[in-house]
């Protein structure tokens, strides 16, 4: 049973029709029992890192996430799923669910002509093989909509990486079971749909 994660988060419809077309049936739940009982997780979310977290805790949805992740099972985060699963935010200053060492940091840029969302198509550039990666190359091009950006602590859990103006940020994180997007797939075209192919197939191995 693959089960998308619902918050309130906005994106979970569009989210799941992605993955109808990719051949994948999925639930939307807001049951901690169905989310921890799952047999693959999609962990989605646009807008508020601030309202998500508090909304996840006010749900039990948290401590459901942290239980799937424990079971070793693959999990698949895309842009509030990314940044969450790290250990704090500084979006309203929110300790988060903590599955990756590291934390969220607002786009701060000197040149003002740089807009804060960042929004739009940008290329990916990866760092190290992932199988959730076969089919995708460097300077692949995806759609993002985020204010925040992630600063994992462990370098080797940044997959892939992401240019705009001077930073060079976080867009991929892997860790274990956990494989996370910044940008979203269900907006990315044909990219987006193979990344959504390959978690059909992908048994956690990294």
């Amino acid at each position: 049973m693959l089960v998308i994660v619902d918050y309130d988060a906005g994106n979970v419809r569009s989210v799941q029709r992605a993955c109808q077309y990719v051949g994948m049936d999925a639930e939307i739940s807001a049951d901690p029992a169905v989310v921890a009982a799952a047999d693959k997780l999609i962990f989605p979310g646009v807008g508020s890192a601030e309202s998500a977290v508090d909304t996840l805790c006010d749900r039990g949805l948290d401590e459901a996430i942290k239980s799937f992740y424990a079971t070793g099972k693959p999990l698949l985060g895309i842009c509030l799923g990314l940044q969450i699963v790290l250990e704090h935010t500084e979006e309203g200053d929110k300790t988060c669910l903590g599955l990756v060492e590291g934390a969220s940091e607002r786009f701060e840029f000197s040149d003002r002509s740089l807009k804060v969302p960042h929004i739009g198509w940008n290329e990916l550039t990866i760092n190290r093989p992932h199988p959730m990666l076969k089919n995708i190359q460097s300077g692949d091009e995806f759609y993002f909509v985020h204010s925040y950006f992630a600063r994992p602590v462990n370098s080797d859990h940044m997959v892939g990486t992401t240019e705009y103006g001077d930073k060079t940020f976080c867009s991929v994180i892997a860790s274990e079971n956990l494989f996370a997007t910044q940008f979203h797939l269900e907006k990315s075209g044909a990219l987006g749909l193979k990344l959504l192919g390959a978690f059909k197939h992908w048994d956690a191995t990294c």
